[in-house]
């Protein structure tokens, strides 16, 4: 099937989900399985209509995200995966929904039990033993990299929206998203946690990076295994998500050893829009990667896929990473504060622009008292939401500070000035970084600012 008529098939598929003539598509069974450590984990299983070919439906295994259910992941096993012949398996993590346990936050058990239900998909008759793939978005697909990595034999992968480095992706620089850990944390109550995780839990909602937080991150984090993972491997990550920025997928489409594709597009965590719209596009590109290694059709190819911002149907394709170009400016001038912000502001030359790639803001300080880090955001004036943002450790009492940015692709329009704002900005995303010890007073005094950004060589939104 070409990929044209695979997205049409996604396309069709998704409205007909929406109505009733859903169930003339895919037929699904409420189940519950338990897991070789007695765990009852609650479970929907999706079987295309009709009867299935020799040697079985090829199968999928779909992973929710947090806060969801496997309700969620069934809706779209019906809409893109059954109409083109895949049966697929949905359950809720261990630890949340209907299924017991604890929750571990993709560790052992959770692989586990990915490899549980490997098992228990492949001894269905009516199921191919070994043509068996996994799917999973942010949470889930943080338990795809992690199955496949410890050997869950799949014969391909769609982790999406995920991390492949927790620490990288929770506290940056060693500095937590105070307000973002504080929102995942709260969606599982804290009652069903794992205990081995939550000394880790708590150290991060208190601000803290200690070994256990490290060590928990790391047997979680998939990155330095990569470079053995032979697995054919479709990688959908948001263009603009400051949860999961772009470097969690692009740093693992660099190392990975085996097959592998990368859609970059307006989904994701917040600030990204999901557009239904671009719904059909990317499980299109699942469904097409799924129908070559699990069924043997029309051959993938490889690459990175960037899809404009706003969505608008066009899709820019590129072998490799696309190529990026350098725009350094400075931002004189000196100011004193206390537990505060310094802002200043720059027109960039050219454009339109299209932000992409490690940028860093570099801070040159002085007298630094009490100040933990230093908080950076880049905006374009006018906007709420900011184009990117970074932290760093404040260690010496003066110097230069480079504060890296998280990685995202946002269009600069022409002729609009950047706002970078230094110091303890509000971003929705980390918490205070200075604070007043008894009977003193925070002040750093910021002098010249330099913004470097990473930029596509030729935009592709407008």
């Amino acid at each position: 099937m070409s990929r044209a008529r695979v997205i049409l098939a996604v396309a069709v598929a998704v409205c007909v989900c929406a109505g009733s003539a859903s169930a003339a598509r895919a037929s699904t069974q409420e189940l519950t399985i338990t897991v070789s450590d007695g765990t009852n984990l609650a479970c929907g299983l999706i079987l295309p209509s009709g009867n299935p070919p020799a040697g079985g439906w090829p199968g999928v295994i779909l992973f929710h995200g947090l806060g969801q259910s496997h309700a969620v992941m069934e809706t779209i096993a019906s809409a893109a995966f059954a109409p083109v012949g895949f049966a697929s398996l949905a359950c809720d993590a261990r630890g949340t929904g209907g299924s017991g346990g604890t929750f571990g936050l993709d560790g052992p058990k959770e692989v586990q039990d990915a490899r549980d239900l490997f098992n228990w998909l492949a001894a269905r008759s009516d199921v191919s033993d070994t043509q068996i793939g996994a799917f999973g978005l942010s949470l889930g697909g943080g338990a795809v990299w992690n199955a496949a990595a410890a050997g869950v034999p799949f014969k391909a992968i769609v982790p999406g929206i995920t991390w492949t480095d927790l620490g990288a992706a929770l506290n940056p620089n060693g500095i937590p998203k105070a307000a973002e850990i504080a929102q995942l944390a709260s969606v599982v109550p804290f009652s069903q946690w794992d205990p081995s995780i939550t000394p880790a839990r708590d150290a991060l909602l208190a601000g803290n990076v200690t070994t256990t937080v490290k060590s928990v991150e790391a047997a979680r984090s998939v990155r330095s295994k990569l470079h053995s993972l032979t697995v054919p491997t479709l990688l959908l990550q948001g263009r603009h998500d400051f949860l999961f920025d772009m470097d969690q997928a692009l740093a693992a489409y660099k190392l990975l050893a085996g097959p592998k594709r990368l859609y970059l597009g307006d989904l994701g965590h917040p600030p990204a829009t999901n557009p239904s719209a671009e719904l059909p596009t990317y499980l299109g590109e699942a469904v097409a990667w799924f129908e070559h290694y699990l069924a043997g059709f029309e051959a993938v190819g490889g690459g990175v896929q960037l899809a404009s911002d706003p969505w608008d149907g066009t899709v820019t394709s590129f072998k490799k990473p696309p190529s990026t170009r350098r725009m350094t400016v400075n931002l004189p001038g000196t100011k004193k504060v206390g537990c505060g912000t310094v802002v200043r502001s720059v027109r960039l030359p050219g454009g339109p622009l299209e932000t992409f790639g490690d940028g860093y803001v570099a801070v040159r300080y002085s007298a630094e008292h009490a100040w933990a880090g230093l908080l950076a955001t880049v905006s374009i004036k006018g906007t709420s939401t900011p184009v990117t943002f970074g932290a760093a450790r404040v260690k010496k009492r003066a110097g230069v500070l480079r504060i890296p940015l998280s990685n995202q692709a946002v269009l600069l329009p022409r002729g609009k000035r950047l706002v970078v704002t230094v110091g303890n900005p509000v971003t929705g995303v980390f918490g205070s970084v200075c604070g007043a010890p008894p009977n003193a007073a925070p002040t750093i005094t910021i002098g010249r600012i330099t913004l470097n950004l990473s930029l596509l060589e030729k935009t592709v939104s407008r």
